[in-house]
């Protein structure tokens, strides 16, 4: 359940422009520790251009980020380490075993004796018995809990998730949604970027949709998949 405390994530004003082009224009967006964001929307529409700018990856041409309550833009470690981002690439280095990339990462973050918080890791996700594979041995959704496990090895109170049920088959997909739904607590917040809302649904307290860098719609998550599917339709046209 979403927490009573001030919001965790706010984005006031978002813009970034490419040129004469605005992949975004003006959005605003407020997030509390155990909410979940299902952010849909047309190719184009901004949507992972938002989980970059979310990310830090991305300066806003305007507007502000702030999480945990520290601007996004002063660029210090604390803020950063406040972030998980599981992204269309894995963010995995092919030459590394899966451990080795994992204590690469807790080392990168300054984490205390990255060894076990990398096996750890490994372990949360099932992945203990694969912790000397290569990433390019692994299966689709094997890649994915590992990436997952790349995200949240540093315990961030954002998580951002850019398409993370492509190329998954159905088996995959149930098993991250069962992931995923491990780590929705009350101390974090999730945004995850899909083309079909049903892939995390269930997951989801509220849906927004993006249509030309803006959103057309965004709130608390409608009671039917079906009549938000037939919302979505005719917003996604406008």
């Amino acid at each position: 359940m979403p927490s009573a405390d001030p919001a965790l994530v706010i984005a006031a004003g978002l813009a970034r422009r490419y040129g004469a082009v605005r992949a975004l224009d003006g959005v605003d967006l407020t997030l509390a520790a155990g909410e979940v964001l299902l952010v849909l929307g047309p190719n184009g529409a901004g949507k992972s251009t938002l989980l970059r700018t979310l990310a830090g990856l991305l300066r806003p041409t305007a507007g502000t980020v702030t999480v945990g309550g520290r601007l996004l833009a002063s660029d210090t470690h604390d803020v950063r380490r406040a972030i998980g981002l599981l992204s269309h690439q894995s963010l995995l280095y092919d030459e590394l075993t899966l451990l080795e990339n994992l204590v690469f990462t807790a080392r990168l973050y300054g984490l205390p004796d990255p060894a076990a918080r990398a096996a750890t890791a490994l372990a949360e996700q099932g992945l203990a018995e694969r912790a000397d594979d290569r990433p390019r041995s692994l299966s689709r959704g094997m890649q994915q809990r590992a990436a997952i496990a790349r995200a949240l090895i540093h315990d961030p109170a954002l998580l951002l998730l850019d398409e993370p049920f492509t190329g998954l088959d159905a088996v995959a997909g149930d098993r991250l949604r069962a992931l995923l739904a491990m780590h929705v607590t009350g101390r974090r917040a999730m945004v995850i970027v899909t083309h079909h809302a049903s892939e995390a649904w269930d997951l989801a307290t509220r849906v927004g949709v993006m249509v030309r860098g803006r959103w057309a719609l965004e709130g608390p998550r409608p009671a039917g998949l079906d009549d938000f599917q037939q919302r979505y339709n005719e917003v996604a046209r406008g």
